[in-house]
């Protein structure tokens, strides 16, 4: 299996292990109080969590000189999300 295959997997994998836990914190969202608040956390961890989406579809369309280069942003967005996701986690616990 070559870099950018493992690469793809590890982060698809990941996606789908933060798709699972931004579920769960909808779920407790929507009995948290005040809800406005929790709402535009997850509003602004779904936006960051498409983004992290676009750059992995990149990825996987990206030929075998491009996908390198594209890792570093990449990298920046998955990092951003990483932090949104711990953020939310914290306010709605």
């Amino acid at each position: 299996m070559d870099k950018r295959t493992e690469y793809v997997e590890k982060l698809s994998s990941q996606m789908v292990e933060w798709d699972n836990q931004i579920e769960r914190l909808k779920d407790q969202a929507q009995s948290a109080r005040p809800f406005s608040e929790y709402s535009r956390a997850m509003a602004a961890l779904q936006l960051k969590r498409d983004e992290a989406a676009l750059k992995l579809q990149g990825i996987s369309a990206a030929s075998d000189d491009e996908w390198e280069d594209l890792k570093t942003g990449t990298e920046q967005v998955w990092g951003e999300l990483r932090g949104i996701l711990r953020d939310a986690v914290l306010k709605i616990k």
